[in-house]
């Protein structure tokens, strides 16, 4: 079994959503899974008369919770410890692909089985186990399509809705078969099933994600619709969980607040199908050794600034997808991240650096419809324009041409001759006469040089004869 595709040979995103808009079908595909999933939420969460004051609860928990993050992290490993549980920290992806590989190791085993994480696949473990010799087969239905197919997940929820039944049915023919296989989904499914039960009895090292971790307990929650995951959290003698060091809640009651947030917003089910909680090693039930690795991998850096920490409060919902213009018609793959959408721009740059992402901040039209619609209302547009402006001053101060660069230079000039009313008058009355050239059927179609970036897609309209102000003083002047 070999990993998914990796995300090195992605391109930029412009370039990449540029290749993603040509492909009819990928649109398709995409148009009805996100139409499908934003008419289900909406009928779920107007079910809820305290879905506003529950949302703010998610949200104040979050806030909270991040800014006493150090404080929480220490009783999350003190519970871990006093529930017979080992606790390892990882400063970066390479740490934590380092020490889940050693425990692998120690067990003498080359195969794992996992539940999805999103985590994992963001440090690329799969990648250092396969390095190691050791074989990590993904359970969940997508992830294990995307797998097989060498593919590279697309969506946080659906990692496989760029593919449809018919494209499915021809991979699982290809690899698992039977080759008589139908795109029925039923008999997809058990198709899946099949080939995974074996697997799971005899697994002895399952590795898994978190989707909450509760300091005051030491427990861990994982959320997921097709039981896979409980068979990876239980069967397995030993147990690896893989923490994005966000992921805390402080109490157990909190818990109450996101297990009803988060399927309403995921999945549209007004309760999560199997929500697996488990609490350090047991000898009766469950694994008799477990291991949690807290990774860090970029997010103190986030927790430092005030804009980006909010992004941590992400709960991995997917709902700002779902109703993104800009995903819907690229996919997730343009984005070049485990992380794509509205949350992918804002997150990716903060984990991966501006240099391998500055360009996602720019992947968005700014409507504002994923912030209307995060269960812990994420101001996504804002960290978008906040990341935009690091971008920018990033790729000013990288440039050979620093204060010379022509944009700046542009800007600055503008800035000046907008300062007094005098100087807007003037510069009117200048574009007025000088926009003749350009000018044709009452627009502008084209400008020149690098400005026509911006006509490419859309048109200008020229500097009318007579301005708004021009008028007015013309009439008050008559009376």
């Amino acid at each position: 079994m070999t990993t998914s595709a990796s995300w090195a040979d992605v391109p930029a995103f412009p370039l990449a959503a540029k290749a993603a808009l040509a492909d009819t079908q990928l649109r398709r595909n995409l148009g009805k899974a996100t139409s499908t999933i934003r008419e289900k939420r909406i009928g779920v969460v107007e079910e809820m008369p305290d879905w506003e004051p529950l949302r703010e609860a998610g949200r104040a928990l979050k806030d909270r919770t991040l800014r006493h993050l150090d404080r929480h992290l220490l009783e999350l490993e003190a519970s871990v410890q006093a529930a017979g549980g080992q606790v390892h920290w990882a400063r970066d992806g390479d740490e934590a692909n380092a020490i889940v590989t050693r425990l692998v190791q120690a067990k003498g085993v080359d195969h794992v089985v996992k539940v999805k994480s999103m985590a994992t696949v963001e440090i690329e473990l799969n990648e250092a186990l396969e390095a190691a010799g050791i074989t990590a087969l993904e359970t969940d239905l997508a992830e294990l399509i995307v797998q097989l197919g060498r593919d590279r997940p697309s969506h946080i929820l659906v990692p496989a809705i760029h593919r449809n039944r018919t494209e499915i049915r021809d991979l699982f023919r290809r690899t698992i078969g039977p080759a008589t296989l139908t795109d029925e989904p039923a008999e997809l499914a058990e198709a899946a099933r099949r080939f995974l039960r074996e697997r799971f009895l005899r697994a002895r090292v399952g590795i898994s994600g978190a989707n909450f971790a509760v300091a005051e307990t030491g427990t861990i929650a994982v959320l997921e619709s097709e039981g896979n995951g409980r068979m990876c959290t239980t069967l397995p003698e030993t147990l690896i969980t893989v923490c994005g060091i966000e992921k805390l809640v402080p109490r157990w009651e909190d818990l109450e607040v996101f297990l009803q947030l988060l399927p309403r917003s995921s999945t549209a089910e007004r309760m999560n199908p199997y929500t697996t909680l488990w609490t350090g090693a047991r000898d009766d039930d469950g694994p008799r050794e477990f291991h949690l690795v807290l990774l860090d991998n970029g997010r103190t850096t986030s927790l430092s600034d005030e804009l980006d920490r909010q992004t941590l409060a992400c709960i991995r919902c997917s709902a700002c997808l779902n109703v993104c213009p800009v995903y819907e018609r690229t996919g997730g793959h343009a984005y070049g991240s485990v992380y794509p959408g509205p949350i992918g721009a804002i997150l990716t740059p903060q984990l991966a650096g501006m240099r391998a992402a500055g360009s996602l901040p720019f992947a968005s039209s700014l409507c504002g419809a994923c912030y209307e619609v995060c269960p812990v209302k994420i101001d996504i547009p804002t960290v978008l324009v906040h990341l935009r402006n690091r971008s920018n001053k990033e790729r000013a101060a990288a440039s050979l041409r620093g204060k010379l660069d022509p944009e700046r230079l542009a800007l600055k000039a503008v800035a000046k001759g907008f300062a007094t009313r005098g100087r807007y008058e003037r510069l009117q009355k200048l574009g007025r006469r000088g926009q003749w050239p350009l000018a044709r059927g009452g627009k502008i179609t084209r400008l020149p040089g690098e400005l026509g970036g911006w006509t490419k897609a859309r048109d200008l309209m020229p500097i009318p004869d007579q301005t708004f102000r021009e008028w007015w003083m013309e009439r008050e002047a008559s009376r």
